[in-house]
Formats: C-alpha cells, structure tokens, sequence
C-alpha cells in the first residue's frame, strides 16, 4: 500500500529550478533513501513533502488525500536533534501531544510508553545535556513518532554521531520501524548508509533536480553481519557511484 507520493513536483528560487518533474512513493513499511549531492534539492523536496513549502507545480498525497502545502499531516526530523534544553527529555518527547492540546499529565503517560521500546528507560527526568548524542537522538526521533505517525521524513538523522554509535542506531531504527510499522524516507549522503539501511534507493541528480534512477535492495532485512563487506553490497556501490558520476 502506497502511504505518500509526490507527483511532477517542480520548485524555483530567484528563477533557478531546483527541482522539476520529481516523482515518487513511499510503501506501508518501507525505508526509502534518497541520495544526492549536496544542494541538489534533497531538503526542498523533503519541505514540500512535509507541508512547509509549496511546489510551483505538483501534488503530495497521504494515503490518497492531497495535502500539498499542509503541514502537520507527517513527521519531519532534522540532522540536528533540536531538543530544548531547559525541558526534561520525558517533557520534550511529550511536546507534540502538549501542542495538539493533550494535558501534560496524560501527554507524559503516554509518551512514557514508548521509552523502554525506544531505549530511553531512566532518562525521563534528565535533561538533554545528560544525554549522548546517540540517546539524544533516540528522543529526538521518539519526538518525531508521537507528532505525527505513521510516516516519517528523516533529514540525515545519524550523521552527528559516531561510526559506532551509527551502526548500533541503524540496528535499533530498523527494528524498531517493524515493530511500530513506521515508513521511512530518509536523506543522506552515505552511500554505505543507503545500501544497509534501505528497501529502495532514489539517485537524484541534475541540474534542475530529478529521481535519475531507482536501485531496490533486495536482500531481505535484518541483513547478515557481513553483508556491508560482501560482493552484493560492494557491487550495489558500484552502480550507485557510477550514476552519480555519469548524471
């Protein structure tokens, strides 16, 4: 089942295109990466999709509904974890239910179910600073969830982190994802990032940008241990880097 779609969006700034004629999908369940270069219109299409940008042209659907230039009707999560520093994490992860008018009380109850799923058990009271960078951004994405599930728009969300911290946030996302059955679209830069994490990898490229290519993953996920050194996944790298090259 199609969750979200965008059909021939297009955007301008100052007269230049930034996008035109961008399309895609995202299934019921799925974790869809879009990779391409930096200030190739990777974050424009990702506002439009959330609502906070209108397309010069075009139309994104939530389950068949339009909701072109609509905020509010899906998450959208930062690189930076943007939590406020003078509230508790138990208070900045319930800050979506606090805004659609939920009393604080229940909104804690609520949001407090989902720590131990989360990895967040013990961290209600502390505050953001208490925290490393990978608890803080397991709130963070907490946060996310509780404002407007089930599909979220991820903008390099592991990329402060370390290398370490990253791999043990991309076995938790994923399975957590499943568990919560969350869609995910999801920007980064990390080829790598892409080919472990994703069902489906969207190449955009081009001056104005498009979705060039298409690459499905198909091994099944969790992935083997070894599958980021295997010859499957260097040689999905491979295609992905000559694309990029050639477009």
């Amino acid at each position: 089942m199609v969750q979200l779609k965008a059909e021939g969006i297009k955007k301008s700034f100052d007269g230049r295109t930034v996008l035109e004629g961008v399309s895609l999908n995202l299934r019921e369940g799925e974790l869809v990466s879009l990779l391409g270069a930096s200030g190739g219109g990777k974050t424009t299409l990702f506002q439009i999709l959330a609502g906070l940008s209108l397309p010069d042209e075009g139309h994104v659907y939530i389950n068949e509904e339009e909701v072109t230039g609509k905020p509010g009707k899906i998450s959208y999560m930062l690189q930076k974890d943007l939590l406020l520093p003078y509230r508790t994490v138990e208070d900045n992860v319930a800050l979506p239910l606090l805004l659609s008018g939920m009393k604080k009380a229940e909104a804690r109850k609520k949001a407090s179910g989902y720590f131990e799923m989360f990895g967040l058990e013990g961290t209600e009271k502390k505050y953001p600073s208490q925290l490393s960078g990978g608890m803080r951004q397991r709130a963070a994405l907490l946060r996310t969830y509780l404002f407007s599930r089930p599909i979220a728009l991820l903008d390099e969300p592991f990329s402060a982190i370390d290398m370490l911290t990253r791999h043990t946030m991309h076995e938790w996302y994923l399975k957590v994802m499943e568990e919560i059955r969350l869609s995910t679209l999801f920007i980064t830069h990390d080829i790598d990032e892409a080919v472990l994490l994703s069902d489906r990898i969207c190449i955009l490229t081009g001056t104005p940008g498009n979705i060039t290519k298409e690459i499905i993953i198909k091994e099944a996920k969790p992935r083997n241990k070894d599958f980021h050194v295997s010859e499957e996944f260097l040689e999905y790298k491979r295609e992905i880097i000559r694309h990029m090259e050639q477009s």
